[in-house]
C-alpha cells in the first residue's frame, strides 16, 4: 500500500522506462501444490487462539483452494453464492481446527457484518473478522478436508479497499481465507487501516462472478466472459498461486494493452480519471511490470488489472494481479513492485511489514532513479525502540512514524546495502531470494541470512545500524 510522495511527470518516466527495458529476465520455477480429499461436514466449536512450539517450521493449512461462484443485485455491491475451500495439514502435529480470516467485516464488526457465512459453524472473535472452524477429526500430515459455506458480501458505505462509493464497488479482502499456522502459532492479528495485517500462503482460485453486463468485474486472475440471463454477464476468473483475490465491480472505462514481455494489461477509470491519463496509467503499467521482471523474474500471473480513481484516500493498494491507484505515477510503479514484494514473494505484513513495503519503495527507486545518496546520513530514530522490521502493532501505535521508517529508512537501507555489496552482487542477491522464495514466504532471519551469505564483509553492524533485528 502507498499513501504519499507527489508524483514525477509521466513522460519523464516512461522516457526512464524505455531505457531499462531492455532486458526481460527468464521466469523462475514455480512449486504447484494440487491434490485435494475429503469434505467434512458442518462443523461446530469455541473460540481459541492455538499455539506451536517457536521456531522455523512448515506452513499450514497449505495447498488451498478457492471454488468461489457469486451472483451480484443490480448495483454490484451485494453479492451472494457459495464459498468452497479445500486445504491440506502439511506439518507434522494433527491440526484439529481452522481459522478463517473474515478481514471484511473490520469496518462494521459484529454489529453490521459486511461478510456472513451460513452453512459453516464456528465461533467469531469479537470484531467478527476471524472464525474458528473445528474439524470433525484432526487431520493427521498429508490428509486434506474441505469447508463448504453459503457466502453474502455487502460492500460497505465509502470507497475503500473494500468499500463503495456511488455506482463503483471495490471488494479488496471480501472473500474469506485461511489464517496460517506457523512455529510462531496461529497468526490471528488485528485489522491496521494503517497498513495491513494480510498474511496467507499462495493459494489457487477458481471464481464465478454472474453480474448486470452494464458493469465491468476486473479482478485477480485470468477472466473469461460469456452471456449469462438477459441482461447479465458470466465472467469466470481463475488464478494459480495467488495470496488472496480482490475484484471491482462498475461502469468502468476500459483500456487494455499488452507489456513487451507478454503481460495483458487492463486500466479501469472512473470518471474522474480522464482519457489521457487512463492511457498515460497504461504505458507506465506497460513498462514498468516489465521492469520488475527483469530485476526479479517474469511475472508468471498473465493479467494485470489496474483500477484508477481518484476519489481513493490512499494513493494504491495491491493485491495479486489487481491494483487500485489514483493517478500517480509513483504509486502505480510501488504497487506493481508488490506484486513480487508481497504477491509471489510472500510475508507476514502485519508483524514484519518492511519485507514487502521496504522492498516495494526500493525497486520503485530502482525504476524511477530515486536513489538518494545521502539518505542515510538524513535518517532520524525517535526513539530507542523504534526499529525498521517493528510490526504493525508499534506502528498503530506511532502511525506518523511508519512511512518515514518503513518507506524512506527501509529503502535507503536497501540503497546502502546495495553500495556495501556492490550493484551486481546486490541484482543477484534479490533475484536469487524472489526465486528461492517463489509461492513462499520470506522472514528477516532468511534474508539476512542471504546477504550475508554473498557479502565479503561480516554484516552484523549494518544490521544495527539500520535496525534490522530477526
Amino acid at each position: 500500500m502507498r499513501r504519499r510522495h507527489g508524483p514525477p511527470a509521466l513522460n519523464a518516466v516512461l522516457a526512464v522506462l524505455a531505457v531499462l527495458l531492455s532486458v526481460v529476465a527468464a521466469a523462475p520455477p514455480g512449486h504447484h501444490l494440487t491434490g485435494y480429499a475429503t469434505t467434512g461436514p458442518h462443523l461446530t466449536g469455541h473460540a481459541t487462539t492455538g499455539s506451536r512450539t517457536s521456531g522455523d517450521g512448515p506452513r499450514t493449512p497449505a495447498a488451498v483452494t478457492h471454488t468461489v461462484t457469486l451472483r451480484s443485485d443490480a448495483t454490484g455491491a451485494a453479492w451472494r453464492g457459495r464459498q468452497r475451500v479445500g486445504f491440506t495439514q502439511v506439518a507434522p502435529e494433527p491440526l484439529s481446527a481452522v481459522y478463517l480470516r473474515l478481514w471484511g467485516n473490520a469496518r462494521g464488526g459484529c454489529a453490521a457484518p459486511a461478510v456472513r457465512l451460513t452453512g459453516i459453524t464456528g465461533t467469531a472473535t469479537a470484531d467478527c473478522t476471524t472464525l474458528r472452524v473445528p474439524l470433525p477429526r484432526p487431520l493427521r500430515q498429508g490428509e486434506s478436508a474441505t469447508l463448504d459455506f453459503e457466502l453474502s458480501v455487502d460492500v460497505p458505505e465509502g470507497l475503500d479497499r473494500f468499500g463503495r462509493d456511488g455506482a463503483y464497488s471495490i471488494l479488496g479482502n471480501a472473500l474469506p481465507t485461511l489464517a496460517v499456522l506457523d512455529g510462531d502459532g496461529w497468526h490471528l492479528d488485528p485489522y491496521t487501516r494503517n497498513g495491513e495485517s494480510f498474511y496467507s500462503l499462495a493459494a489457487d482460485y477458481s471464481v464465478t462472478l454472474d453480474h448486470p453486463s452494464d458493469l465491468l468485474v476486473p479482478a485477480t486472475g485470468s477472466a473469461v466472459e460469456a452471456p449469462g440471463g438477459p441482461g447479465r454477464t458470466v465472467t469466470t476468473v481463475s488464478a494459480h498461486q495467488v495470496r488472496d483475490f480482490a475484484w471491482a465491480a462498475g461502469p468502468f472505462t476500459r483500456l487494455t494493452g499488452r507489456s513487451a514481455g507478454g503481460v495483458r494489461i487492463g486500466v479501469f477509470a472512473t470518471p474522474d480519471v480522464t482519457a489521457d491519463e487512463a492511457g498515460r496509467m497504461l504505458e507506465l503499467a506497460r513498462g514498468a511490470i516489465d521492469a520488475h521482471a527483469a530485476r526479479f523474474g517474469a511475472y508468471p500471473y498473465g493479467e494485470l488489472a489496474v483500477v484508477l480513481d481518484n476519489a481513493f484516500w490512499f494513493s494504491g493498494m495491491e493485491y495479486p494481479g489487481f491494483v487500485l491507484d489514483r493517478v500517480k505515477p509513483s504509486a502505480l510503479v510501488h504497487e506493481l513492485a508488490h506484486q513480487w514484494w508481497y504477491g509471489i514473494v510472500g510475508d507476514d505484513q502485519y508483524r514484519a511489514p518492511w519485507l514487502d513495503e521496504s522492498f516495494s519503495e526500493y525497486a520503485t527507486d530502482l525504476v524511477l532513479g530515486g536513489a538518494d545518496e545521502d539518505c542515510a546520513a538524513a535518517a532520524r530514530w525517535e526513539s530507542e525502540d523504534e526499529r525498521l522490521t517493528s510490526p504493525m502493532s508499534h506502528w498503530d501505535a506511532h502511525p506518523d512514524r511508519y512511512e518515514a521508517v518503513v518507506y524512506d529508512h527501509g529503502s535507503c537501507a536497501l540503497h546502502e546495502l546495495r553500495r556495501l555489496l556492490g550493484e551486481d552482487t546486490m541484482a543477484a542477491l534479490l533475484r536469487d531470494y524472489a526465486r528461492a522464495h517463489w509461492y513462499g514466504v520470506s522472514t528477516t532471519a532468511a534474508f539476512k541470512a542471504a546477504a550475508q551469505a554473498v557479502s565479503p564483509v561480516d554484516l552484523a553492524a549494518f544490521w544495527r545500524e539500520h535496525r534490522i533485528d530477526g
